[in-house]
């Protein structure tokens, strides 16, 4: 008998995908509320009559001397982990000021590269900033190893060393980063400029999302003239510029900083490419810049994890694949025609976890529950799903293991580590012809930007603008951005990708 069994999925009846209309939108004038009361900062204490530049300035440096301490301790943590590893006696107190030497080094290239505070930067433009600079110091090394007797070993300790502080880092900076947002001191307030749908949902948008260090307002062009002086100093424009043509000069006079916010991750803003020039959430005025193709690197390194990753958890699929055959016997794995890069078919290979006649069971389901017929409808996916296998099958699909066997996929060339899902025939015919073909341009993958973000919580169209988002600001370093979130999304057990 074969071990592999055919698609138990339905085809669903297609669904147009909803057009976003705020994106087509003018800004007529007067159509968002006037600008807010002015807001205060919470590290400047009531009532004190302060500059305002210095105003500005105090929380960007308090928030700054936190950013900094907690990349402190990311070496000092470092520093200790490596601490049983280092030799005794003057040999390894110098390591220990070499180590001294690289963390500063490290710090003052983080601070040159505008990482304190860091803010409107998108996260995996922090991890490429961060990385560039640990190399640079780790040549730096490297050129001194030349000189120093033993000079390899401390070369090595210290690459090891920065190493370890950019695993450690990410966590550390996301608790200084939370720690100044509760006391009150994190980010930059901000003008939003939008049609009238517009301009509320992207102030919801930064307000959910604060690591970007935007304190949104809502804006309008008529109060331009009445804003206070010590009011916001950045202004975010989004939508139709058009109408605001005229009125831009007047707008960069008034403000230190405008930028022509385009789309972010979960909210549709605007057609502006890319997303994320200089790994910003928007594009300034005069900003240009250009992109390479990175497939081949890409290639090379999704072997180079795929590889040694199959072998470690080929033990896990087995156990998996016969917990699955005591309780329902049968083939264990499921393989399913998707589509892959241009257009050609890619066989997806999955431990099954769901009942051989799950077909029927979805079709008497609903005939018998129309609720869940609409569920089907919006997600392609039910919370309480009667054709996933008892116990083991929810404990797959929690936990991704279900998805493991897809490391074979990768090898063959057929999917990436990170891109977008390859969806079945019914998903795809839910959405538009022209994003079909933006899909089909690029290597879908085992995880991506919607499994990170929402999960089994996304609708179509919000999977939709995430992986457009994805696919028109792809690059390394986004990519090793999502491979780092799925880490957390998979333990949270949200929901199966």
């Amino acid at each position: 008998m074969s071990i592999f069994v055919p698609s138990a999925m339905t085809r669903g009846p297609s669904k147009a995908s909803a057009s976003n209309d705020m994106t087509s939108r003018a800004i007529p004038a007067g159509s968002v509320p006037p600008i807010a009361a002015k807001a205060t900062d919470a590290f400047v204490p009531a009532g004190l009559n302060m500059p305002v530049a210095v105003r500005r300035w105090l929380p960007r440096l308090a928030t700054s001397s936190l950013l900094v301490a907690g990349d402190t301790v990311s070496y000092l943590i470092a520093y200790f982990v490596l601490l049983s590893f280092l030799p005794s006696g003057s040999e390894g107190t110098f390591v220990e000021r070499a180590f001294t030497v690289a963390a500063l080094a490290a710090i003052v290239l983080y601070a040159s590269a505008g990482l304190y505070p860091g803010y409107r930067l998108h996260d995996h433009e922090h991890l490429r900033r961060r990385t560039l600079a640990a190399v640079k110091v780790a040549v730096l090394a490297a050129f001194g190893a030349i000189i120093l007797p033993e000079g390899g070993w401390l070369l090595f300790a210290i690459i090891a060393f920065l190493g370890l502080g950019l695993i450690v880092q990410p966590f550390v900076h996301w608790l200084a980063r939370g720690l100044c947002w509760r006391l009150g001191i994190w980010g930059e307030r901000a003008v939003v400029i939008g049609g009238r749908n517009l301009a509320p949902a992207l102030v919801a948008h930064f307000t959910d999302h604060w690591q970007y260090g935007i304190r949104p307002e809502p804006f309008s062009p008529d109060t331009l003239d009445a804003l206070p002086g010590g009011g916001p100093s950045i202004a975010l424009i989004a939508g139709d510029t058009g109408s605001l043509a005229s009125g831009l000069p007047a707008l960069r006079r008034k403000f230190a900083e405008v930028i022509l916010l385009s789309d972010t991750p979960n909210l549709k803003v605007s057609g502006l490419r890319p997303a994320d020039i200089g790994g910003e959430i928007g594009i300034r005025l005069t900003t240009g810049g250009s992109s390479i193709n990175s497939d081949p690197v890409r290639r090379i390194l999704d072997l180079a994890i795929a590889i040694p990753a199959t072998i470690v958890v080929a033990p896990f699929i087995a156990i998996a694949a016969a917990a699955i055959y005591a309780i329902d016997p049968g083939p264990v794995f499921f393989r399913h025609a998707r589509e892959g890069r241009s257009g050609r078919p890619v066989h997806v290979l999955k431990l099954r976890t769901m009942y051989q006649d799950a077909e029927q069971r979805l079709e008497a389901l609903f005939r018998d529950n129309p609720a869940m017929r609409a569920e089907w409808l919006s997600h392609f996916k039910l919370k309480d799903d009667p054709r996933i296998l008892p116990i083991i099958g929810h404990m797959l699909r929690s936990s991704s293991i279900d998805e493991l066997p897809q490391l074979a996929n990768i090898i063959a060339g057929e999917m990436a580590f990170v891109g977008p899902r390859p969806f079945p025939e019914y998903h795809l015919s839910a959405m538009d012809g022209e994003f079909r073909d933006k899909r089909r341009s690029v290597t879908p993958g085992l995880t991506g930007l919607w499994q990170i973000s929402e999960r089994s919580d996304a609708d179509i169209e919000l999977q939709q603008q995430l992986d457009e988002f994805y696919i028109d600001n792809r690059s390394l370093w986004f990519d090793c951005q999502i491979l780092l979130g799925t880490i957390p999304a998979v333990f949270k057990r949200r929901g199966a990708c």
